[in-house]
């Protein structure tokens, strides 16, 4: 069952990004370039996702930890959170390659340090960081107990990254609404939000899988 669902999602998200190149209008001032938003766009929008289950995780282990939870259900939002936040960070870096892509063609530059640009990648190297940290400690215990408040505290760059061309003067646009895009882009756009959404929880499902084996296994060490 796992596995038809698996085809099924990916039959899904190519059937999306097929909409989003063969079905839409290329757009009025930047052409056929505009199209990588049907993958930069979903992308960045479940990166932020997976943030927030991190955010959410690390929360829930720090309460449980309170109330003395059995050890089992303490690593359970911590072997989470650390899933989410490698499907997060594989999604931003996605965003960032695909951002570049596209302002070489409408910028002129592959890299500028617009407000948005800038913040999204802080927020790609402070989840690395995150995993990075996570590797330095050895005790399974003792890295969930110190990795919990790291994860709620640097989700805080998440809504500073979506505010960015909001708050100050940024080449990167504001965020476009169904009201001012043509419909057919409004459908390709939403039909690859809910594909990547798709493939953003099978892929944390599948890391969790992985991290849940691997700690069976040291424990039967």
């Amino acid at each position: 069952m796992r596995y038809i669902t698996a085809v099924v999602l990916f039959i899904f998200f190519a059937f999306a990004q097929w909409w989003g190149l063969t079905q839409t209008p290329p757009d009025a001032m930047m052409g056929e370039v505009q199209k990588i938003m049907y993958a930069h766009v979903p992308a960045a929008w479940n990166s932020f996702l997976a943030f927030f289950v991190v955010f959410i995780a690390s929360i829930a282990f720090l309460i449980r930890k309170k109330r003395r939870p059995e050890p089992a259900e303490g690593m359970f939002w911590d072997r989470l959170a650390r899933s989410a936040a490698e499907v997060g960070v594989v999604l931003t870096g996605l965003t960032l390659c695909l951002g570049s892509i596209w302002g070489r063609p409408t910028w002129g530059v592959w890299w500028t340090w617009d407000a948005r640009l800038t913040t999204t990648a802080i927020l790609f190297f402070l989840y690395v960081g995150y995993l990075s940290f996570r590797k330095f400690v050895d005790n399974p215990e003792r890295r969930a107990k110190l990795a919990a408040p790291l994860g709620v505290l640097i989700f805080l760059n998440v809504p500073i990254v979506y505010f960015s061309v909001k708050w100050w003067r940024t080449l990167h646009q504001v965020q476009s609404s169904p009201s001012t895009m043509d419909p057919a882009m409004v459908l390709a756009l939403r039909l690859n939000a809910f594909a990547f959404l798709g493939v953003l929880i099978l892929f944390i499902y599948w890391r969790y899988q992985i991290a849940k084996r691997k700690s069976e296994h040291e424990e039967a060490l």
